[in-house]
């Protein structure tokens, strides 16, 4: 017999349930796209529709892909649908990529230290303009 889960594991699950549907939902420019055109401004579908080049129903499917996920709020008058973004689920995927921010830290600096010893052992270059400097002062005497 199968015994529930923890009020903790249901939340783990919960939360990857959710960043899975958020990142499915950026995973297409088309969605990307509606959701730089409605930051900061309620749009209806015609609208967000008008500069694709594919279906208004098209458009829907994606839009209810983004309600779906949390990211657009949709109110509906009539036939009349209204979308705004709903930036809350792009925050906690953004705390959920910023807890690998401390492993690409220490990769950039074990690259920067290997650039430096990499500089540390080459020769120095002499530079051109100091070379023509040097020729025209021995030519002078």
């Amino acid at each position: 017999m199968a015994t529930k889960p923890e009020p903790a594991e249901r939340a783990v699950a919960d939360e990857a349930s959710r960043l899975n549907a958020v990142f499915a939902a950026l995973a297409d420019p088309v969605r990307r796209a509606i959701l730089g055109q409605l930051d900061g401004r309620d749009l209806m579908v015609s609208e967000i529709a008008a500069p694709f080049d594919i279906s208004l129903q098209a458009v829907s499917k994606h839009i209810q892909v983004l309600v779906r996920a949390g990211l657009v709020g949709q109110e509906r008058s009539g036939r009349i649908s209204r979308c705004r973004l709903d930036a809350g689920p792009i925050f906690e995927a953004a705390v959920w990529l910023n807890r690998y921010s401390k492993y690409w830290q220490e990769q950039f600096d074990l690259l920067a230290a290997a650039l430096g010893d990499i500089a540390e052992k080459r020769p120095p270059k002499r530079r051109p303009a100091a070379r023509r400097a040097n020729r025209k002062g021995r030519g002078r005497s």
